[in-house]
C-alpha cells in the first residue's frame, strides 16, 4: 500500500453508516486529510494514517472523540511495510472500538511516537521496537525492553536470523547513575537494585531505584528476565488445537479460565463460532472460581509483603484458594494448566456426580462470606495494614487512564470499568451481580475491591450452579459444530478482550488463510498496569513502593509473555 495515496473506496460503508452506536464516517471527518484509508477489522473499522501524523489523529480522536483507552499497540511486519495498530476504546462504553492503523515503509521504519497523547504508548512502543523493529519519534526512552539492549536483530521481522550468537556485555549492568545529574549537584542520592530476585518483587522484576535521602526519586521497572515467547509459539500453532494449552501459561498462577477465554473469545469471533448456552454458563462459573483463587493469593501476597507475616494471613487465605483449586480440579482434571476450554465450548460436563460437586460448591459458597469477614479482622481493620496502605500509591482517576490500567488497580480508583459487563460475552449479562468500585485510589482501596469482588465471583458463581442443576439432561450441549480444520479469509483482523482478574486481557489475531495466525499479540493487563509504579511510587518511601507493587498484584509470566 502506497503511503502516498489512499486506497480505493470500494469496500467502505455508506454515507452514515454506524456500529455499536460509532459513526466511523464523522470519525473519518475529524481524522480529515491525515486519512490514507479505511479497512476491515472483525471488531472495529481501521482508519489508516500517516506515519507523522499519528500525534495529531489520536489528540483529535482523544479529546474531541472521547477516545480516552489507547487498550493495546500491535506491531507486525508485511512483505511490503511495517505497522503499527493503536486499538482503542472509551471506558465509558468499551464496545465504541476503533483501529488506528500507521503504515511505514521497510527502507525506513519510523513512525511518530503516541507517548504524548497516552503515556501506556511508551512501554508498548518499546516492546514493538524491540521485538519487530520500527522506531518511534518524539518517544522518550526508545530502547529494548524484554530483550538485552544488546541484542542483535529483531525476533518478529521477517529477516530475522535465529542462529546468530547473542552476547550480554558488562556494560549492560554498569552504574545508571555514573552520570546522574542529581548526583553531579551533591545531592544526597543512591542507587538501589530491588530484585530481580527478592521476595517482594512478585516474580524476576528487577527495579532500578534512585533515593534521595529516604524517599524514591526515580524508579525504572526493568522487565524481560522471564520471556518465553508465548505470542511466537501461538503464531506457530494451529487455530483448532494446538493454542489452548498456552493461554494458562500467561498468568499461570490462578487465572487459567480467563486466560483460555480470552482467546476463545478471539478466536470464535474471528471463526464466527456460536457457542452453546449451557457451555457459556460452565464457562461462568469456571472463570469466576478461578478469579476468586486469583484474589486470594493476591490478598495473600500483599498482606506479606505489608506484614512480613507467613504464618497466619498468608496461610489463612492460601487455605481457601485450595478450595476453589479443589473446585477446578473436580471440574478441569487440572489444578493449574486447566486447558478445559475448547473453541466452540468446554472439553467435557460437570463431573460425576454432578450433585457431589453442586454440594461442594455450595459448601464453599456457604462458608465464604464468614471467612471474608475474618480477613476484614485480620487485615483492613488493622491499624499497621492501615498506616501501610491508606493514602499510600496513590493513583488518580485520570493517571489511570492515561496509562491504559484496568481491572481492580482502574476500580481502586474510582474507574467503573468492568468488561463483564460493559462488553458483555459469556452469561455474564444474565446474571445479577454489581461492579465493585472504589474512591480512594490507594493500596488500601485495591484491596478492598479485590475482596468486594470475591462476594460478587461468589454471586455469579452460585446463579451459575442453580441453573446448571436444573438445565435438562438432553439440552446440556457442551461443544458448538466447530470444523476439524479452521481457515479464516487472508488479512481477516480482530482484537477482543474479556475481563481477567488483573484487568483487561485481550489478544489480537491476523489470519493468512491457514490453518496458524499470522500474528498473535497478547494485550496483559499486568504490562499496562506495572507502568503506572512510578508514578505510585516517587516521593514515597521503600516500603511504600512495596506495598504499591504489591497492590498491582502483577505476574511477570504475564507481563514478560
Amino acid at each position: 500500500m502506497s503511503l502516498e495515496e489512499p486506497e480505493p473506496d470500494a469496500d467502505l460503508p455508506a454515507v452514515g453508516e454506524t456500529a455499536d452506536g460509532l459513526d466511523y464516517d464523522a470519525l473519518a471527518d475529524l481524522v480529515g486529510d491525515d486519512l490514507l484509508g479505511r479497512e476491515e477489522h472483525v471488531n472495529a473499522e481501521g482508519f489508516v494514517i500517516r506515519p507523522d501524523a499519528v500525534q495529531d489523529v489520536l489528540s483529535r480522536l482523544k479529546n474531541e472523540a472521547g477516545f480516552d483507552h489507547c487498550s493495546c499497540v500491535t506491531a507486525q511486519e508485511y512483505g511490503d511495510r511495517y505497522e503499527s495498530i493503536y486499538h482503542l476504546k472509551k471506558y465509558e462504553d468499551p464496545t465504541q472500538e476503533l483501529s488506528v492503523v500507521v503504515p511505514t515503509s521497510k527502507d525506513d521504519p519510523v513512525s511518530q511516537s503516541a507517548n504524548d497523547v497516552f503515556r501506556t504508548a511508551d512501554w508498548h512502543e518499546r516492546e514493538a521496537y524491540d521485538l519487530v523493529g520500527i522506531e518511534y519519534e518524539d518517544h522518550p526512552d526508545l530502547r529494548r525492553i524484554l530483550l538485552p539492549e544488546t541484542w542483535q536483530g529483531h525476533p518478529l521481522s521477517l529477516d530475522y536470523d535465529q542462529t546468530q550468537p547473542q552476547i550480554v556485555s558488562l556494560r549492560e549492568h554498569a552504574n545508571p547513575l555514573a552520570e546522574d545529574q542529581r548526583a553531579a549537584q551533591d545531592a544526597d542520592t543512591m542507587f538501589i537494585n530491588i530484585g530481580p530476585h527478592h521476595p517482594a518483587t512478585h516474580g524476576v522484576l528487577h527495579v532500578e531505584t534512585v533515593l534521595d535521602g529516604e524517599q524514591v526519586a526515580d524508579i525504572d521497572p526493568d522487565i524481560g528476565y522471564l520471556h518465553r515467547c508465548e505470542e511466537q509459539l501461538c503464531q506457530q500453532g494451529t487455530y483448532r488445537h494446538q493454542i489452548m494449552p498456552y493461554p494458562d501459561r500467561w498468568d499461570y498462577i490462578s487465572a487459567g479460565l480467563l486466560n483460555e477465554w480470552a482467546y476463545a473469545r478471539a478466536a470464535e469471533d474471528l471463526a464466527d463460532i456460536e457457542v452453546p448456552e449451557y457451555a457459556q454458563i460452565i464457562r461462568t462459573m469456571g472463570a469466576e472460581l478461578c478469579r476468586i483463587a486469583s484474589h486470594m493469593l493476591a490478598l495473600a501476597t500483599f498482606a506479606l509483603d505489608v506484614y512480613g507475616d507467613f504464618t497466619a494471613i498468608f496461610q489463612y487465605a492460601i487455605r481457601d484458594r485450595e478450595i476453589t483449586q479443589d473446585i477446578l480440579e473436580d471440574l478441569t482434571g487440572q489444578r493449574l494448566m486447566f486447558n478445559y476450554f475448547r473453541l466452540g465450548g468446554v472439553v467435557w460436563d460437570l463431573p460425576e456426580p454432578r450433585e457431589e460437586f453442586f454440594e461442594k460448591t455450595r459448601d464453599f459458597l456457604d462458608e465464604l462470606p464468614a471467612k471474608l469477614e475474618e480477613y476484614h479482622d485480620l487485615i483492613t481493620s488493622n491499624e499497621i495494614f492501615q498506616m501501610r496502605c491508606v493514602d499510600t500509591g496513590i493513583l488518580p482517576p485520570e493517571t489511570v487512564k492515561d496509562y491504559g490500567a484496568t481491572g481492580p488497580v482502574a476500580r481502586g480508583s474510582g474507574i467503573d470499568y468492568d468488561l463483564r459487563r460493559d462488553d458483555p460475552y459469556g452469561y455474564y449479562d444474565e446474571l445479577d451481580w454489581d461492579v465493585v468500585t472504589e474512591d480512594g485510589c490507594d493500596n488500601y482501596s485495591r484491596v478492598l475491591c479485590r475482596m468486594r469482588e470475591v462476594e460478587e465471583s461468589a454471586k455469579i458463581i452460585e446463579q451459575c450452579v442453580d441453573l446448571l442443576e436444573d438445565w435438562p439432561e438432553e439440552e446440556r450441549t457442551i461443544q458448538a459444530n466447530v470444523p476439524r480444520t479452521l481457515k479464516p479469509e487472508p488479512d481477516t483482523e480482530i482484537y477482543r478482550a474479556v475481563e481477567g482478574a488483573k484487568g483487561e486481557l485481550g489478544i489480537y489475531i491476523r489470519s493468512d488463510g491457514t490453518d496458524k495466525p499470522a500474528r498473535f499479540k497478547i494485550r496483559s493487563p499486568c504490562f499496562s498496569n506495572l507502568q503506572t509504579l512510578p508514578v505510585m511510587s516517587e516521593g514515597e518511601y521503600i516500603p511504600d513502593m512495596i506495598a504499591s507493587l504489591g497492590s498491582l498484584d502483577i505476574v511477570l509470566g504475564e507481563v514478560d509473555r
